[in-house]
């Protein structure tokens, strides 16, 4: 019985060490399964890093390679709105050049009031800068690192990038179109001016009015070029308003004070003296001013003595001025009586002119204000763009004459200025127009030696000659002009001097570009 209760507890306790050592096997297994469980996820993740850092790398470095030698511009980028993906940066120019042509008139029109003018693009050499432009577009995702490289090529796919290119002109010759358009403007201001008539110094005041703001005037083209408004509307000329400058009678008088000068020349080496009146107020410099300042008038008169030289120029003989250096001669009407008195009263006052090494002509100085008093009468002439009558027309004529004679004879011209018409009496671009107060007509003297000018008007030809003395550099000259387009309004034309030595050309230097009105 014993036995048999010592087998049974020997069973039970075997039994319960299985139970035990079952128990505790089966806690192991969970406590390695448990430790095992996150080990998996973190290989799992540091796989897929792997794996996107090796597709990102790939990626990159496929985008990095492709945009490196990638030859066209990339992708988003525009220039004056014109998408230019993908194109070469000559394909890019080609394409926006013929945009751009289709878009840019032949002409823009100018306009004060009821003044209106034209002004040639084409002849301002007017165009925008596309070759820059489609560089700068080539250049977008080109310019940093890599890694800056690639942000801006996926910036612009997305967000797209305009490049707007630069107006370019001849803004010198423009700005010097709009500086003579000031004299033409309906309101413009009139400068104080005087010049000498008999015995008398006449001093005109001048009236207050408006010029052309070149330098906004200019941004104002440019603008309407930029956003091709100029196309359909004419340009709004920028004015800015300007007082004459007061009479300053101090200054006038040194001016035209000189004691007189008696001619002579010498042989070795030659070189001539011309004689030189002197000239004075008569009455007394404050006595002058109190006369001006005295009341408001539109002109003032005051009184001069002359003081001959004992040896005058002509007294000297032809040597002072042995060579004819250029001539020139034009037609007109005899028919037209009043006409023919004007030119033959202009080419009076300047006849007999000489002019010294570096001194400057001035026709309006010369022939003085064109006024009833001085003997001019009603002719022809040119007012706001319109065929008028008005004192002194025709004397643009001598004034033209005089010009090309001055060119033939390569002497500088300092300030010239266009007709509004083309004029019959001289070729085209090679007239010059004068307004008393506003538009001069200027040369200078830069020769050596002295120079006389000799003007004559019979049987309806207006003639002049330059006489001084032959240099051994001298040039011979030619003057080639013509007509260079037209629109529905306007004409355009360029003139050119050209020097020549023994026939061979030296140089061509461009004279003026004009723009002249169709009647």
């Amino acid at each position: 019985m014993n036995n048999a209760n010592e087998v049974v507890e020997k069973i039970e306790s075997s039994n319960q060490d299985e139970i035990k050592s079952s128990t505790k096997e089966v806690s192991n297994e969970n406590f390695v399964k448990v430790e095992k469980k996150p080990r998996s996820i973190l290989s799992i993740f540091s796989i897929l890093i792997g794996v996107f850092i090796s597709v990102f790398l790939i990626i990159f470095c496929g985008f990095t390679v492709f945009n490196i030698f990638n030859t066209n511009i990339i992708s988003g980028v525009f220039i004056k709105n014109i998408d230019v993906s993908n194109l070469s940066p000559s394909d890019a120019k080609y394409q926006l050049d013929n945009f751009l042509k289709n878009n840019i008139p032949e002409e823009i029109t100018l306009k004060h009031g009821d003044f209106e003018s034209t002004i040639s693009l084409s002849q301002m050499e007017t165009t925008f800068d596309t070759k820059t432009a489609c560089d700068r577009a080539f250049k977008v995702g080109r310019t940093g690192n890599i890694f800056e490289n690639n942000l801006s090529v996926l910036s612009t796919m997305f967000g797209n990038v305009n490049i707007e290119p630069k107006v370019v002109m001849d803004e010198k010759s423009l700005s010097k179109n709009l500086q003579d358009m000031s004299a033409q403007l309906p309101d413009a201001v009139v400068q104080s001016s005087y010049y000498i008539e008999g015995n008398e110094l006449l001093v005109t005041s001048g009236k207050t009015g408006n010029v052309v703001d070149v330098d906004a005037t200019l941004e104002a083209i440019k603008n309407s070029i930029y956003d091709f408004s100029c196309k359909d509307q004419p340009v709004e000329i920028v004015v800015k308003a300007q007082e004459p400058e007061p009479i300053d009678v101090e200054k006038i008088y040194g001016e035209i004070k000189k004691d007189p000068v008696d001619a002579y020349y010498t042989t070795n080496p030659f070189s001539v003296h011309p004689s030189e009146n002197g000239v004075d107020f008569n009455i007394s410099l404050d006595d002058a001013k109190a006369l001006v300042t005295a009341e408001v008038k539109e002109e003032y008169s005051i009184p001069l003595k002359f003081i001959s030289p004992k040896v005058t120029t002509n007294m000297i003989g032809t040597e002072a001025f042995p060579d004819l250096l250029a001539s020139y001669s034009t037609r007109f009407s005899t028919s037209d009586r009043n006409r023919s008195t004007n030119i033959t009263l202009a080419a009076r006052k300047v006849n007999g002119t000489v002019l010294m090494p570096g001194e400057t002509f001035s026709y309006n100085k010369v022939v003085g204000a064109r006024t009833i008093a001085a003997g001019y009468k009603e002719a022809g002439v040119y007012v706001n763009g319109k065929v008028t009558t008005g004192i002194g027309g025709g004397i643009c004529q001598v004034s033209s004459t005089l010009y090309n004679a001055a060119i033939y004879a390569n002497l500088d011209i300092v300030q010239r200025t266009n007709h509004m018409f083309v004029s019959s009496y001289v070729p085209i671009s090679r007239d010059a127009t004068v307004s008393y107060g506003s538009l001069d007509f200027q040369f200078k003297n830069n020769r050596n030696y002295p120079i006389k000018i000799v003007c004559s008007v019979s049987g309806g030809v207006c003639s002049f000659q330059i006489f001084g003395m032959k240099q051994a550099d001298d040039y011979q000259v030619e003057i080639s002009s013509y007509q260079t387009g037209s629109s529905s309004t306007s004409i355009y034309s360029v003139a050119y001097k050209i020097l020549k030595r023994n026939g061979t050309v030296v140089s061509k230097q461009l004279l003026s570009k004009d723009t002249y009105k169709k009647h």
